[in-house]
């Protein structure tokens, strides 16, 4: 595809659907891939930065010219219809895409779903779960930093609420059990910054005892233990 790894790899994610949503779209690299493989005619990119947004439409004019693709200049799901199919976030914080996905004026549950968040993945994944998603992949990858990235869906009428431990809400289902080498290079490399700080002689007891427990999860993880 030629965008670079971490974009490349969120791409090959996405499916085909009748409408698709990039929310936080920076340079609008993924709702150009979408549009010219044919995966939507119906493309809604959006930003909250007016400079990343006008990017996106230089790069995107063709499409916009043809009606196939409009950009928002907004926050979260402003300027989002509520049917759009499939929604791709990426590149934010897992706490700040609960609070696009909840919000009370534009948040909906998408039909279909690729989120990459920077951080706090485990709030997301229990929020998703208990808002009636289920999660079909839920891994990491490597691209000069390490990326967590979910993917996933509405459930379907009648189908029972996805079984989560509170160990795959923390470090993710599919990495726990395909325990694949981007995701054990990352829980090796936390674990030897866990180390470090707890050689720190001015820690307050309540930060080492935080710290002494992560370790010790991230030790379970990697030697197989927490699965």
């Amino acid at each position: 595809m030629g965008y670079g790894k971490r974009i490349d790899t969120l791409c090959s994610l996405l499916q085909k659907a009748e409408s698709f949503a990039d929310v936080g779209c920076d340079h609008g690299y993924c709702s150009e891939y979408v549009l010219k493989n044919g995966l939507s005619e119906r493309v809604i990119f959006s930003d909250i930065s007016k400079g990343s947004l006008s990017k996106a439409e230089k790069l995107l004019a063709p499409f916009v010219k043809e009606g196939k693709a409009k950009g928002v200049l907004g926050d979260g799901f402003f300027g989002v219809p509520k049917d759009t199919q499939e929604v791709l976030i990426a590149g934010m914080g897992g706490s700040e895409m609960v609070a696009i996905l909840s919000d009370a004026r534009y948040g909906f549950l998408p039909e279909v779903f690729v989120l990459q968040p920077m951080h706090d993945g485990e709030k997301l994944r229990r929020y998703l779960i208990e808002a009636g998603a289920f999660i079909e992949r839920d891994f990491t990858f490597e691209d000069g930093k390490f990326y967590e990235v979910i993917v996933g869906r509405k459930r379907k009428a009648g189908e029972e609420k996805q079984a989560y431990s509170d160990a795959e809400y923390e470090f993710g289902k599919e990495n726990l059990s395909t325990r694949g080498e981007a995701f054990l290079k990352r829980m090796e490399r936390l674990l030897k910054n866990a180390e470090a700080y707890l050689l720190r002689e001015n820690l307050q007891a309540e930060s080492r005892e935080e710290l002494q427990r992560k370790k010790e999860r991230l030790q379970g993880v990697l030697n197989g233990e927490i699965k």
